[in-house]
C-alpha cells in the first residue's frame, strides 16, 4: 500500500495568519494520524513563512508514524533535520524567493553537493529522498547520489491531467521503473489531489508515499465545512 503523508504547512499558514495558536499544529498533526494518515510532512523555509524551525522541534513527540521534512539543505536546515532526526529528509532545491517547489533537482550538475549532503544524513541513521523530475537522466544520476528514494514532481502531471491529458502519466511511469530498477524508493508530490491520486497510482508502480497537503487541505474546506456549519448551527440553537 502506498502511505499517505500529509503536509501541514497549510496550517501553520492560517495560524501565522492571526498570530495566535488556533488551528494549533499539534494537535492537528495527532488528529490527522488519529484519522488514518501513516505520516506528517512539513517544509519549513528560511522566511519561516508556514513552518516554523521551532515547530519542527515541536513536533518531534507529537509525529507517532513517520515523520519527513523537506527543503533545501542550507546549513541551518541541515543542523535542524540531525537534531529533529525525522524518518525521512526530502531534500529540495527552492530559492528563498520561490512561493512554492517548483522544479527537481539537476542531479547531473549538483551531484557531488547531493553525495556529500545525503552522506551527512545517512551517517546520522535518517532516511533521504531528493525531489526530481520525471527525466530518465535525472533518475539515473539520482542513483549516484546515495539517496534512499526520490520525489517525483508531480505538477506537471496534475496540470496536464485537469485538461483531460492522461498521457502526461507516461514520463512518470517510465521513471519510477527506472527508479525500482535502480533500487531506489519513489515517493511523489505536489499538485496531487482526490481528482488524480487512484489516477497515478494506479499507473506508477513501487509507489511507496505521497506528500500531499494543498489540495487536501484545500479540499477539507469544502468536505468537512458541512460539518463545521451544523455543529455551530446546533450550538446556537
Amino acid at each position: 500500500m502506498t502511505k499517505l503523508s500529509v503536509n501541514i504547512n497549510k496550517i501553520a499558514t492560517l495560524r501565522n495568519s492571526r498570530g495566535g495558536d488556533v488551528p494549533n499544529l499539534l494537535k492537528v498533526a495527532a488528529d490527522i494520524q488519529e484519522f488514518g494518515a501513516q505520516g506528517i510532512t512539513i517544509h519549513p523555509r528560511p522566511d519561516e513563512r508556514h513552518i516554523r524551525y521551532q515547530d519542527a522541534y515541536n513536533l518531534k513527540p507529537i509525529v507517532t508514524t513517520e515523520y519527513n521534512i523537506e527543503g533545501n539543505p542550507i546549513d541551518k536546515f541541515i543542523q535542524l533535520v540531525l537534531d529533529v532526526k525525522p524518518t525521512q529528509v526530502t531534500l529540495v532545491p527552492d530559492g528563498d524567493d520561490v512561493l512554492t517547489s517548483n522544479a527537481g533537482w539537476n542531479t547531473v550538475a549538483n551531484q557531488l553537493y547531493l553525495q556529500e549532503v545525503i552522506a551527512v544524513f545517512k551517517e546520522a541513521g535518517i532516511r533521504t529522498s531528493i525531489f526530481v523530475d520525471p527525466d530518465l537522466k535525472m533518475v539515473e544520476a539520482a542513483a549516484k547520489t546515495g539517496t534512499d528514494r526520490i520525489e517525483l514532481y508531480t505538477e506537471h502531471f496534475a496540470s496536464e491531467f485537469e485538461k483531460g491529458n492522461k498521457d502526461a502519466i507516461k514520463p512518470y511511469a517510465e521513471a519510477a521503473v527506472l527508479a525500482h530498477q535502480l533500487k531506489l524508493g519513489i515517493n511523489a508530490g505536489h499538485d496531487l489531489s482526490l481528482n488524480n491520486i487512484q489516477f497515478f497510482k494506479q499507473h506508477i508502480s513501487n509507489l511507496a508515499e505521497v506528500s500531499i497537503g494543498h489540495a487536501l487541505i484545500s479540499e477539507s474546506l469544502y468536505l468537512g465545512l458541512e460539518n463545521v456549519v451544523s455543529m455551530y448551527l446546533n450550538k446556537l440553537k
